[in-house]
């Protein structure tokens, strides 16, 4: 296996669902300690690849292999009158850290956003975890003044 890579965004290919699933239960046991339903987020990564309305992903690949991934979902701004895009379930696998792939799916949506007329890029993260604040911090991210509340259903 290479150091190489490239990005795609979005490959509407069914046979990226099992290692996105895979990178979705094991970063959310990393960052959150939570157990995800492997089956569950199964299809929900499957609705996702299918229908573009629901989201796109980001996946870093070497050698025909995804060795992460992130994706990208829209909010309308009624205030801006513009789409913002947000970054979620992000993941890249331990043996790649540190190589600029996180960074360089992050460029992949920058360049996206900008070709949509994109204003805001946003993401959230866990307030304990500092590597992930550290990181977005080092790309240009700042902490903006909103909270986040939730309820469930």
């Amino acid at each position: 296996m290479t150091n190489e890579y490239h990005i795609e965004v979005s490959p509407h290919d069914l046979s990226f669902a099992e290692a996105i699933t895979r990178f979705q239960v094991d970063m959310a046991m990393e960052s959150e300690g939570f157990a995800l339903d492997y089956e569950r987020t199964l299809k929900g990564v499957k609705a996702v690849l299918q229908d573009e309305a629901k989201g796109r992903y980001v996946l870093a690949i070497i050698d025909g292999h995804p060795v992460g991934s992130l994706m990208i979902t829209r909010e309308w701004s009624d205030w801006n009158c513009c789409w913002y895009l947000w970054i979620q379930s992000v993941y890249v696998s331990p043996e790649h850290r540190n190589k600029g792939i996180y960074k360089a799916m992050y460029n992949e949506v920058l360049k996206l956003a900008e070709s949509e007329g994109t204003t805001q890029v946003r993401l959230y993260v866990d307030k304990d975890n500092r590597k992930a604040q550290t990181v977005y911090e080092c790309l240009g991210m700042s902490e903006c003044h909103y909270l986040m509340y939730e309820v469930e259903l």
